[in-house]
This record gives structure tokens, C-alpha cells and sequence, in this order.
């Protein structure tokens, strides 16, 4: 299995850490802020779960702007062969 080795940006995880402090922020967003954050300077890839959640997220119309900004993060560090 082939491994990707791209890494959440200072910027998304700055981000994903201000989603996560947020009380008001959806319950999508604090789990995909969670990955995000998961995957900021390590080699860690995201599952196929989170895969699966972010892409529902990108398709649709009910998400905020920055949810997608993490939601395409999570996606861009998925194993490409799945």
C-alpha cells in the first residue's frame, strides 16, 4: 500500500485548532478539525472513515466554507490507492 506523505499546513492547523476550541462549531467540523490536527507534522494518513465523512462534507451544500477547508486537508492526506 502506497503511503502519502503530505501534512496538514501551519495555516489548517491553526484552524482546526480554533474549530476545536469553539463551542458553537458542528460536531463534523471538531472531527474533521480532530484529523487535521492528527496529521499536522507527522506521517499519519487519514482512514477510510474520515475519508468517507470528508468527502460527504465537499458534496454538500449544508457546510460552512471552513468546514470544507478541513474536510479537503483530511482528503489531500488519504492513502491514494483506496
Amino acid at each position: 500500500m502506497s503511503k502519502n506523505n503530505k501534512q496538514t499546513s501551519s495555516e489548517i492547523a491553526a484552524k482546526a485548532a480554533a474549530t476545536l476550541a469553539d463551542p458553537n462549531a458542528s460536531a463534523i467540523a471538531k472531527s474533521l478539525a480532530g484529523s487535521a490536527l492528527a496529521q499536522a507534522s507527522t506521517g499519519r494518513q487519514t482512514g477510510a472513515e474520515m475519508e468517507d465523512k470528508a468527502s460527504r462534507v465537499l458534496k454538500s451544500p449544508k457546510y460552512s466554507d471552513e468546514t470544507k477547508e478541513l474536510a479537503g486537508s483530511v482528503l489531500a492526506q488519504s492513502n491514494k490507492n483506496r
